[in-house]
């Protein structure tokens, strides 16, 4: 599998065409942005840290019942996918406070909710990503009723099966960003699960092992993703 024409490059990725039109290459980058690219620097040895945990985690989703689009691993930092049409929804579940829902709900960090929340945010860089709810998903064409309850489906199950996983590796859950996309009319999971998009604490002490070190210029944050790739264990196994 070659990569043919750069098709697109986002703040944390690049895109290639491949002979296959059904097949892309992802190519992950060590560049960093926060606060909608407001914030930019470098997390030296992400884009391969955040490539192969993709891949694992996604690896297990399927085996759990949850398509994603992963094809097939191509070296530490590319990977080959399905082409797919991006459902321009950010779907972020939550089981703890923390973030942004702790600032608006005048919350501390770190509380546990009784139930995961899910929310949905409109992808659009030019309007911040707007929060929205499903009718406003239906109104502005977004995804359909249907979609929406597959993605919703889709969404919960990846909660459990994440949160059971990095439970195992004393790793809090404490929410994540996901985002999904249409394949030949089927919905399936897309983009990544990494420390870029999910936040991660140490259940123990409750240090920050994800992109917020990075945010709020916490210090160590090549250690932070190194510390959960490292608990992954796949960090010798090709």
């Amino acid at each position: 599998m070659k990569k043919v024409d750069l098709l697109y490059e986002g703040k944390a990725k690049k895109v290639y065409t491949t002979e296959d039109p059904d097949v892309l290459i992802v190519d992950y980058k060590d560049d960093a942005t926060a606060f909608n690219g407001l914030k930019k620097g470098t997390i030296v040895g992400k884009g391969a840290i955040n490539n192969r945990m993709t891949n694992h985690i996604f690896k297990l989703l399927e085996a759990e019942g949850v398509p994603t689009h992963l094809v097939e691993e191509l070296s530490d930092r590319e990977t080959a996918v399905k082409k797919v049409e991006i459902v321009p929804l950010e779907v972020i579940i939550r089981n703890f406070s923390a973030g942004s829902f702790a600032k608006k709900m005048g919350m501390e960090e770190g509380i546990e909710f009784k139930c995961p929340t899910l929310e949905f945010s409109y992808k659009n860089d030019d309007l911040g990503d707007p929060f929205i709810n499903k009718y406003y998903a239906l109104s502005l064409e977004l995804a359909t009723e249907e979609e929406i309850d597959t993605i919703t489906k889709y969404a919960f199950k990846v909660n459990e099966v994440m949160r059971k996983y990095f439970g195992e590796l004393g790793i809090e859950l404490i929410d994540f960003k996901i985002e999904f996309g249409r394949y030949h009319g089927q919905i399936i999971l897309a983009d990544e699960v990494s420390p870029d998009t999910c936040r991660l604490w140490d259940k123990e002490t409750h240090e920050k092992l994800d992109k917020d070190r990075f945010r709020r210029d916490m210090g160590n944050v090549e250690d932070a993703y190194n510390e959960v790739f490292r608990r992954l264990g796949i960090a010798d196994r090709q």
